[in-house]
Parts: C-alpha cells; structure tokens; sequence
C-alpha cells in the first residue's frame, strides 16, 4: 500500500487517502465496500448492532421499511464482515450496544484484527435513542465519556460519529477528545439544506485536534473540497454511492490531484476571508492593526508578539524564513498558493523551492503554531 502522498496515520492505522466510505445501516457491508470502495483510505462498516437491545430496536425499524444488519450472533458476524473486506484500505466496523461490555469486546475483536472501531453516537431512529444508544449518548455525556475511556483500555484506535447541531458541538467534541477518542466523525447536517454545515466542521477543527472525519451532502470533489478546507483530515460519503457508484474513485481522482499540485490537500482558507480555521494563521500577515486574525489569536489565547515570536522561531534555518522582497521580509507571512502573488512565486523560484514544498512547510508552520498554544475551554465564536 503506497501511503506516502498523504502520510495519514492514526495510532497504527495508516491510511492510502483521506477518502472514506461511510456506515450506513443494512447497506455498508464488506460486500458493499469490496464493490464500490476499493480506492477508499478507509472503509467504515456497519452500523452493526452488538447486543439483544440493538438487534430488537433494528427489528422494530427493519418492521417499518428501514435496512438494518440484524443478527443473532453479533460478535460472529462482526469478525466475518472484517474478515471478508477484500482492499488494501484501512477498516473500521461501526458499533451500536445498549451496554459498554459489548462494545468492548468489539473493540478487542477490531484490535486483533487491526481494524478501528467506530462508536455510534449518531443514529437518531426513535428505537435507538429510548434504549439509550446513538443521538442518546451526546445528551448524556457522562455516559459517553465512561464509555469511551472503558473502550480505549483495550488499545484499539476508537472513532466516535456525531451529528452536528444538536448539542454544543465544541463542548462535546473537548469532551470526547478528552477522554481518549482518536478520531471523530461528523455528520455536519444542516436542517433543510442539500449542504454540509461547513461552520460547524470549522468551528470543531478550531477546537481539537483529533483526527476528524466530514460528512454530509458529497456529491461531487467539489464538495469535499469545501469541507477539506475548513479542518476535516477525511470526507466520508454512503449514501451518494448509492447515486454514483463512482463516486469514491472520482474523490480519490480529485484529491489525488490536489495534493499533487499544492502539497497540502486540506489546507485552510484564508482566516481574512471569515472562512479560515486556526490552521489559517499560517498564512496570516503580522497583527499590526485590528483584523480577523486577532480574534484567531483571542481564541488561541496567544498575544500578537507570541504569534509572530512562533513564526520567527519556527522559520529560522528553514526557506520560510527567506523573502526579503516579500511585503513582510519573510515567507513566514506570506498567502496559500492559491492565491496569485508574484512576488511570493519569485522567491519561491529564485530558492528553487517548489509550490508543494512551500505549503508542506507551511503545514508545519501551522502544527507549530497550534503545538505551542493553549486553546481556551470557552468558545468566543
């Protein structure tokens, strides 16, 4: 498996692409990714239902018209489906169980088996949430945070979906990172729009720094692109593959390409544009009078000196630190390749240094910045 155009690695899980199929419930099983998934990073199947209160709650939904994957034993079937995946991606099985003690005998049965575990904190069917499970468990945080910390004592890499927009989402995604999660997936659902709430994947890449996984509405490279730069490492899609059974080759197409051309795939917009997360401030001028990024910094809870003194610090001995043609001495401060400047793009040739180098430094320059700053507990957003 050649993962080194991305270099994506969770725990010891290494993923081909930032491409993901989704779990969907009835739908998403090995079968299902085996023929539509084979170029995926990561294939997540299920959601699967690992005890007698699940299985009888997906009963009752399957009675009125809904798929589910019912069985009657669930930890048979969960090593079958893992075992029957036939790529070269990475695997993830999402769960469901009234009780922890299931789960963490899933999550034993993923380890083994060098798979993730998915927690499915997501499902909003009536059945799950009266017996406690899915959408249940955002309103009972304390429960979620238990379980997630029981989970993660077993050592297998834990993802836990979401949906946005229906609690705090910065204070439980904190919570969840927190307690041990390693990645976190998010349905980014905006009520009544054929969109992904992009603010709200913003506003939680501003706020951890887990992996996190976008979801919601993807169609098209067009859409990943959108989620890709407001924080989201992975985009899932499920049911568009339904629609276009392309559509993970044609994602995979896309960000392909994208990485190849400017060497850094997610990269943020621009923080003066009112769209950019933290990541963002690489790229920022310095704070010599009010604007967007002061309140970056607010939220960082680092001064204007401290953020340039970080730049300084990081660029020194590096190519950022030449430039002294550029409007602030420096590439340190210079834009995201995207954005036109002939000035930036001498210096660049002038340094023999080429596009995707220069953002690949800036990505660094960006973890840096992040590594040596606090977040505040408050959100100012």
């Amino acid at each position: 498996m050649n993962n080194e155009l991305f270099n994506l690695q969770v725990g010891n899980i290494s993923l081909k692409n930032p491409v993901a199929l989704g779990p969907m419930a009835g739908v998403t099983d090995s079968n299902f990714a085996n023929k539509y998934a084979k170029n995926a990073g990561l294939v997540i199947l299920g959601g699967f239902n690992m005890d007698d209160k699940t299985n009888e709650a997906a009963s009752r939904m399957a009675e009125r018209g809904r798929e589910e994957f019912i069985t009657d034993n669930p930890l048979q079937f969960l090593k079958e489906e893992i075992n029957n995946e036939d790529t070269d991606s990475a695997v993830a099985v999402n769960v469901r169980s009234a009780t922890p003690e299931h789960l963490i005998e899933a999550a034993q049965i993923a380890k083994e088996s060098d798979a993730i575990l998915e927690l499915d904190a997501h499902c909003r069917q009536e059945e799950m949430v009266d017996i406690g499970v899915g959408e249940a468990l955002m309103h009972d945080t304390s429960r979620l945070v238990e379980w997630i910390q029981n989970i993660k004592e077993t050592g297998v890499v834990l993802s836990v979906k979401i949906r946005a927009n229906v609690v705090d989402d910065v204070e439980l995604s904190r919570q969840i990172e927190s307690a041990g999660a390693d990645i976190l997936h998010v349905d980014a659902t905006l009520e009544g729009k054929n969109t992904a709430d992009l603010k709200a994947i913003r506003k939680i890449r501003d706020s951890v720094r887990m992996t996190l996984i976008g979801n919601n509405s993807i169609t098209e490279f067009s859409d990943a692109k959108d989620i890709f730069s407001r924080g989201a490492d992975l985009v899932s899609v499920s049911r568009g593959v339904m629609d276009n059974p392309y559509l993970i080759d044609e994602l995979v197409e896309g960000v392909n390409d994208l990485q190849n051309k400017i060497g850094w795939y997610n990269a943020p917009k621009h923080i003066c544009a009112g769209e950019g997360d933290l990541r963002g401030l690489t790229f920022c001028c310095p704070p010599i009078k009010p604007c967007a990024v002061q309140k970056k910094l607010n939220k960082l809870g680092i001064s204007p000196e401290e953020f340039k003194n970080l730049k300084m610090e990081f660029s020194k001995g590096s190519k950022l630190e030449f430039g002294d043609s550029t409007c602030f001495g420096s590439l340190a401060w210079c834009c995201k390749l995207t954005k036109f400047c002939p000035i930036r793009d001498g210096v660049l040739y002038m340094l023999d240094m080429s596009g995707p180098e220069y953002m690949r430094l800036k990505k660094e320059l960006a973890d840096y910045i992040l590594d040596n700053a606090n977040i505040p507990v408050n959100e100012t957003e």
